[in-house]
């Protein structure tokens, strides 16, 4: 385990804060892929969604981080793209959350290489 990271959150608990915190600033088209699922997965989820711009990308992720800092107290892993915003990737070990612009979701199309993996959709917030 690493310092401050706490063993007793589930992988679901974790997930349901992602998820509000991208809720939060509009993360557009926000599905789940229970990776798990998959023989030799690397992680229980994957979350993705898009926004709109550098800055709706930059604010979903911050709001992600903020709001699981606060309720879970949890910090991510690992978190690229942050330089130019177009996908962003937060590890947080069991879950990884991808966050793009539009155009760059659909050229690497994520859901379909990952077909396999039972999804769920989210309602967009208006």
């Amino acid at each position: 385990m690493k310092p401050g990271k706490q063993e007793d959150i589930t992988p679901e608990e974790l997930l349901d804060k992602i998820i509000k915190g991208i809720q939060d600033k509009k993360g557009r088209d926000l599905i789940t892929l229970k990776i798990s699922e998959i023989e030799n997965s690397i992680c229980d989820y994957f979350v993705i969604c898009h926004g709109t711009s550098n800055t709706h990308v930059d604010a979903i992720v911050e709001a992600i981080e903020a709001r699981v800092k606060k309720e879970l107290n949890e910090k991510p892993y690992s978190k690229e793209g942050m330089g130019n915003l177009t996908w962003v990737l937060m590890d947080y070990a069991s879950i990884i959350i991808h966050v793009f612009q539009k155009e760059y979701r659909e050229f690497y199309n994520l859901e379909d290489l990952w077909a396999d993996a039972p999804m769920e959709q989210y309602q967009d917030i208006i």
